[in-house]
């Protein structure tokens, strides 16, 4: 399979093919989820008929089974739509098959300066103040490690505790189409448990097969920044809890269950 031009390939409205921009750090024929997950965002907001004054302010995904790299087909449906608010799920699967990611989005209207805006959070050194960081090693050339650039403000990713990571794709989401603010953040989110690792990578698993991404502002830029902690139980339990940002300052917040197990 190529390389292509962005992590997937869109062969029609609701079919992609991954490329091996895709690959996951863990196994050479499963994604990594952020990529899913940004294209699932992307379905939501894509999907015939979406109302263009309404913005998704949550999303939460189930990751049921690794993401196959190879082509995929993505639906879309309407839970619930009323004046203010809707929610929209979306789903991911190999041609033929039961779905392996799903995803349910909480859209909220929005309106133009209606309301004074709050923020809190602090003002992180930019991607710019920073220099690249390299992914932990990964046993091939192309993968999403490839195709996202790093730069860590705290931490790193071969040093456990919490960390703090500006992330820019280097290609777009689909090939040939406009990369969207909100793709950078998604794509991003599902790093959060990499990034604050407090385990070895090496000696222990701490998979997460959920993730939820809270946005009150909309992204802007092409740079997303996941700050991140890991807590983990004895009995084999974790949470990835994280600030998210844009260069503007704070956007909202993603959160991973994890099962955390020695390999």
């Amino acid at each position: 399979m190529g390389t292509g031009e962005g992590f997937f390939e869109r062969r029609d409205a609701g079919r992609f093919t991954a490329t091996e921009y895709t690959r996951g750090p863990w196994d050479a024929g499963s994604q990594h989820a952020g990529p899913p997950a940004a294209l699932l965002g992307r379905a939501v907001e894509e999907r015939p008929g979406a109302r263009a004054d309404m913005r998704i302010a949550r999303i939460t995904y189930e990751i049921l089974r690794p993401v196959p790299i190879g082509e995929l087909e993505v639906t879309t449906s309407v839970l619930r739509s009323g004046r203010s608010t809707e929610v929209v799920e979306a789903a991911v699967a190999p041609v033929g098959a039961a779905p392996v990611m799903l995803a349910r989005a909480l859209r909220i209207r929005v309106a133009e300066e209606c309301v004074p805006a709050v923020v809190s959070g602090p003002q992180l050194p930019t991607p710019g103040e920073v220099e690249v960081t390299p992914f932990f090693p990964v046993p091939w050339e192309t993968g999403y490690h490839s195709a996202m650039e790093t730069r860590f403000t705290e931490g790193a990713f071969v040093e456990p505790g919490p960390g703090t990571c500006w992330m820019r794709m280097k290609v777009p989401l689909i090939a040939g189409e406009e990369t969207r603010p909100l793709d950078r953040v998604l794509i991003a989110a599902d790093s959060g448990n990499g990034i604050s690792a407090v385990m070895d990578f090496g000696a222990y698993v701490f998979i997460n097969s959920d993730l939820t991404v809270h946005l009150h502002r909309h992204p802007v830029g092409e740079w997303a920044c996941v700050e991140a902690r890991t807590s983990v139980d004895a009995a084999g339990i974790g949470l990835a809890d994280a600030q998210l940002h844009d260069e503007k300052g704070p956007i909202g917040r993603s959160a991973q269950s994890l099962y955390v197990a020695p390999r």
